[in-house]
């Protein structure tokens, strides 16, 4: 009976790894101005998430670098637009943006940056990603989505 138990147990253990959610993602910028994805797709079961971001040009971050910023879908734009003056110093993000829910910073050729965030941010909006190096968000940008 007690084997039976402890084997039941670890089946339970072993299948609950299995199907627990990816609570991150990989996302690869280049220099064409681009990402390798245009939606990120959060599971409703992860309390945080990681969005980890790698740069596979060969352009320094000065000429072409890139960062992910998450915001309200509708606070894109403007989010991208105030934060020009900023520099890249400030990954061209105006300092304290509450709009912001998480950004990464700018990276360049073969760099990497991660950021993790609170999901229960993304709660009742259409949610998206962009890059806010200037003149990027026109062709990098997609959507966040939880399900």
């Amino acid at each position: 009976m007690f084997a039976k138990a402890v084997a039941v147990s670890l089946l339970t253990l072993a299948s609950a790894s299995v199907f627990a959610a990816e609570c991150s993602v990989t996302v690869d910028s280049t220099d064409q101005m681009s990402f390798n994805t245009k939606e990120i797709v959060i599971d409703k079961s992860c309390k945080q998430f990681t969005v980890n971001l790698e740069h596979s040009g060969k352009l320094p971050k000065n000429v072409m670098g890139h960062n992910i910023v998450i915001s309200k879908a509708a606070d894109m734009q403007p989010i991208a637009t105030d934060g020009l003056s900023a520099g890249i110093e400030k990954s061209y993000l105006k300092e304290g943006d509450e709009r912001v829910i998480a950004h990464t910073k700018i990276i360049g050729a073969g760099e990497k940056d991660a950021v993790t965030f609170d999901v229960s941010k993304l709660v009742g909006t259409d949610y998206g990603f962009f890059c806010s190096f200037p003149g990027h968000i026109s062709m990098m940008k997609g959507t966040v989505v939880v399900k």
